[in-house]
């Protein structure tokens, strides 16, 4: 049904159906040709677009008759071929961004208003100065070509005339497809380090790709390629350190030759970030990545961890792994929290919006994460200060000597650390004393609470200190909290403030003691009101 733009007036470039366009005059509105030639009932030779944005009209059929179909119902459209264009070389980009003065119009609409509401011109201060340098393209340590349309290298020579110093190239969201449009801008820039190709649609052809040797940090974020892919580019990656992948819908590390990824021997950072995997042995084959420092997993669909129990490789699993990221999964066991433990140089967790490591969604909070992993220094982006560990580990100890005991080997099971951290910090275990009521528990005595108010028409009142009962429930402490504050006609409502972190942990549990909603001695509330 695609046929050639044979009646397309002079001078229009000539379209291929897969070919990457932008719309003329925005170059951010970029899409992929899928079809070329007439539409019933309009003269003249149409070209089908698929948008990346999916900014469109129809999926491909326009009056019930298809012409292509497109992924998504709203993500493609017609339009004349003089309203789209093909791109340019990546020299005219480099001109276009850097030697293009500014027009009269863009100088007039640089101004402040003065305190009269009146129009005041801005003038740069040495900006001939700098236009001056970065119009030096032999001298530019770095070019940000981001969204210029570059859909091809342009003469090679040209390239290594003009940037013989280039070190850092930022190409994001352009046209470029070819991977080997790619391989010939490297081979031009012999001293390019950092390369960054972000949502360019790159092609699934990798053969033949051999100049990304000097490379150490490649961005190759939503360019929809496969593990497979880059695999093929290993050869050709020999110095690479950081390479990001993120949004490439990639669900399996497939290894070429063995049971584990192999080579990238000076690999320290790997970003995968929001993509599909779900199997945590996917992650376990980059194992043998013997410098893998950081690994980046946020917005996957993980839903358990663990580390190997076997030595099959010749070096100890993730042996240099020091950062995991591993946010927005679907983690909802803690022996995943736990079995984090066993990674040897793990010291830098994120770990949030998990379910298990969320306390609205009946996860555990920040200090019993800081209790159940023994190494880490930082979680969540906020460092772990010695007190804070201290506290939260006395804490979480507490904490589980309050439940009703279970046998030792189920407490082991559900806490694997609690024995360690008991004995650490010399917790004895709790004695019946002799009340009024008759025998009571340590964990049934008095802890030491301050209240903080922080509603905008309470926050002027001072914090006050008060001992209350282990027992108490929530809904009691709320009902108290209005005797404290003298406050009338007002809902509190209240969190437990958790040291070092931005977040703190919402109490809505009425029914919910003081010791089971992870409240102990020397806690601060704070104290809200609901609106």
């Amino acid at each position: 049904m695609q046929t050639s733009p044979a009646s397309e007036p002079p001078n229009q470039p000539d379209f291929k159906v897969g070919q990457r366009v932008h719309y003329t005059g925005d170059y951010r509105r970029i899409g992929t040709v899928r079809y070329i030639g007439e539409v019933e009932g309009y003269s003249g030779i149409w070209i089908g677009v698929e948008w990346d944005n999916c900014d469109g009209k129809h999926d491909g059929s326009v009056n019930g008759v298809r012409y292509f179909t497109a992924q998504f119902p709203k993500s493609a459209s017609f339009a004349r071929p003089h309203n789209l264009s093909t791109g340019v070389s990546l020299l005219r980009a480099l001109n276009i961004r850097y030697r293009t003065s500014s027009t009269k119009e863009e100088l007039d609409e640089m101004y402040v208003l003065s305190a009269s509401h009146k129009r005041v011109n801005v003038q740069l201060i040495g900006k001939d100065k700098i236009e001056d340098i970065l119009a030096r393209f032999e001298e530019l340590p770095g070019a940000s070509l981001s969204y210029l349309g570059v859909s091809s290298p342009g003469d090679p020579v040209e390239i290594s005339k003009t940037l013989p110093n280039l070190k850092e190239l930022d190409l994001t969201g352009n046209l470029l497809s070819k991977w080997q449009d790619i391989d010939a801008i490297c081979s031009e820039l012999p001293a390019l380090t950092a390369l960054n190709l972000t949502s360019n649609r790159m092609s699934n052809d990798v053969a033949g790709v051999s100049h990304l040797r000097n490379l150490r940090l490649l961005v190759l974020n939503n360019v929809s390629i496969s593990w497979s892919q880059v695999e093929v580019l290993e050869d050709s990656l020999q110095a690479i350190e950081e390479l990001h992948l993120m949004g490439n819908k990639i669900r399996e590390i497939t290894p070429t030759s063995s049971k584990f990824v192999q080579g990238f021997c000076s690999l320290r950072v790997l970003n995968l970030e929001d993509n599909y995997i779900a199997d945590w042995g996917e992650i376990l084959k980059l194992s043998q990545l013997k410098c893998l420092e950081q690994l980046h997993l946020n917005k996957n669909n993980i839903e358990h961890i663990s580390y190997p129990t076997t030595d099959e490789g010749p070096y100890k699993p993730f042996q240099s792994l020091r950062c995991l990221l591993i946010g927005g999964n679907k983690i909802e066991d803690l022996s995943s929290i736990d079995a984090l433990n066993s990674y040897p140089a793990l010291v830098d967790i994120r770990c949030s919006e998990n379910p298990a490591t969320d306390p609205s969604r009946g996860g555990i909070g920040r200090y019993a994460l800081i209790a159940r992993l023994a190494k880490v220094k930082i979680l969540n982006g906020s460092e772990i200060t010695p007190r804070e560990r201290r506290e939260s580990e006395i804490r979480y100890v507490r904490l589980v000597m309050s439940k009703p005991h279970q046998n030792l080997e189920e407490i082991k099971r559900l806490h694997p650390r609690f024995t360690e951290l008991k004995a650490f910090h010399g917790i004895e275990d709790e004695q019946p004393t002799n009340g009024p009521a008759g025998p009571q528990k340590m964990s049934s005595g008095l802890i030491t609470v301050t209240f903080k108010c922080i509603g905008p028409s309470i926050c002027e009142k001072a914090p006050i200190t008060k001992k209350l009962p282990a027992t108490t429930t929530v809904g009691k402490l709320k009902t108290l909290c209005l005797s404290f504050f003298k406050l009338k006609f007002f809902k509190p409502i209240l969190y437990l403030q958790e040291e070092g972190s931005p977040l703190h942990t919402l109490l809505d549990d009425d029914m919910a003691s003081l010791n089971d909603a992870g409240v102990c001695n020397q806690s601060t509330i704070l104290v809200d009101e609901e609106y």
